[in-house]
């Protein structure tokens, strides 16, 4: 059995996207695998109400919160509708944490702690570089995701969610070269291409391509597709996500309000944010054919999927898309932007995707995709149907963790001890 030390500076499920990845490695790795999760104090709470430490694993709890606090405190004043940019600024201090991992796991390992392999799951950005590979352990860095360009055509969406922030990113660059391969570990996990194309040379010579999103098909389970939509039976779409400007759920609304004579569309939206009431009240025109629920658990996600004909991500800036494979889980096509994660998940045996020339395009193409749905069901019941399959076999969390096998016993074939594990 492999011994991991598992970074994860954000690891709790249920809070957020990327902290539900880090629970997902940890929760998933431990059932086959001796994990030592190092992960943010501030996770702590969460963790322990789930059950953490797990069986076969322990956990290090770090703690920054002299910077993380004043960090957050700092983001949240500078920009209040913004949660993105607020994300970023107040996570500078995972460089303080890993620092502080690293002298932690060095003073463990002077007093008989072995790993394996070190593998770092979160932060997701590639430019959250860290020094664990001065442990001299085999690394995993990611899967990581990020270097996404962000879109000049929607100006007003950009603006409103800070974007120039994200350039600051790439300010980390020329450092990351400079620790060159020391700094990049053994193996980093691109998610794609955008990905890949920001990191360093040296980074891209031990990248190899894995999406940081997966789904367990257990708990997106394949139903039939609804009955197919008529002008009595409304064309029913799910959007799930965080109510931030890069979503772009105006768009959707602008294409039902123009489709409003010709049939009925129904608009569920799933998740909660700083632009909830300015899009309740711009979709105010549709009446009851939108439907705000608030941020909900997976299982009324799931359920709300299920009554669905499609899945709508009207993102023009999504790097992941993990709503998307849970819906293909599920069955369901889906609609996005092809821009980003999406423009890579969604292909047309299981969706459409909507060029993002301008936002006149973008609410043409959405018309254009619930037109099609309305007039050629058959076709879009199939694309659910191939969705699923794609799913299953290439993105879910069996499938993932499969891979990493494959990768740590390549790494470390032999133990920390000598032996075969």
């Amino acid at each position: 059995m492999k011994r991991i030390l598992l970074s994860a500076y954000q690891c709790a499920p249920g809070a957020g996207s990327v902290s539900q990845i880090g629970w997902e490695w940890y929760s998933r790795l431990a059932a086959s695998t001796h994990v030592t999760l190092a992960t943010h104090v501030r996770n702590r709470e969460a963790l322990e109400r789930a059950g953490a430490p797990l069986p076969n694993t322990e956990v290090i709890y770090i703690d920054t919160e002299w910077l993380a606090g004043p960090l957050y405190g700092l983001a949240k004043r500078l920009f209040p509708n913004s949660e993105h940019s607020v994300f970023l600024l107040s996570s500078l201090d995972f460089f303080a944490y890993d620092a502080a991992l690293v002298c932690e796991a060095r003073q463990r390992m002077r007093t008989g702690a072995a790993w394996d392999v070190v593998h770092a799951v979160t932060p997701v950005s590639p430019s959250s570089f860290s020094r664990l590979p001065a442990l001299g352990l085999p690394v995993v860095r990611g899967p990581l995701n990020g270097g996404l360009r962000t879109p000049s055509q929607f100006p007003e969406l950009m603006k409103a969610d800070s974007a120039w922030l994200y350039s600051l990113r790439d300010l980390t660059r020329p450092l990351r070269a400079l620790l060159g391969r020391r700094g990049a570990g053994n193996v980093i996990l691109a998610a794609n291409k955008s990905t890949t194309s920001s990191l360093t040379r040296q980074e891209r010579a031990v990248a190899r391509p894995m999406m940081e999103i997966a789904v367990d098909p257990a708990q997106f389970v394949a139903t039939p597709w609804p009955a197919a939509p008529t002008v009595d039976n409304p064309l029913r779409l799910v959007f799930v996500g965080r109510l931030i400007p890069a979503k772009a759920l105006s768009l959707l609304f602008d294409a039902m309000i123009e489709l409003k004579s010709e049939f009925p569309v129904h608009l569920t939206v799933i998740g909660d944010g700083p632009m909830r009431d300015t899009w309740e009240r711009h979709a105010a025109p549709l009446g009851n054919a939108v439907q705000f629920t608030g941020a909900q658990a997976a299982a009324f996600v799931a359920s709300a999927i299920e009554r669905s004909h499609a899945l709508c991500l009207p993102s023009v800036r999504e790097s992941g898309g993990a709503v998307l494979l849970e819906a293909m889980s599920c069955g369901r096509p889906v609609i996005g932007i092809a821009h980003g994660g999406p423009g890579e998940i969604i292909t047309p045996e299981v969706g459409w995707l909507v060029q993002p020339f301008n936002v006149r395009a973008v609410i043409e193409g959405l018309k254009d995709a619930l037109r099609d749905i309305f007039t050629h069901p058959a076709a879009w019941s199939q694309r659910g149907r191939r969705g699923r399959e794609f799913a299953e076999t290439s993105h879910s969390w069996d499938a993932r963790l499969s891979r990493i096998g494959e990768i740590y016993n390549e790494l470390a074939p032999l133990g920390a001890d000598g032996s075969v594990r």
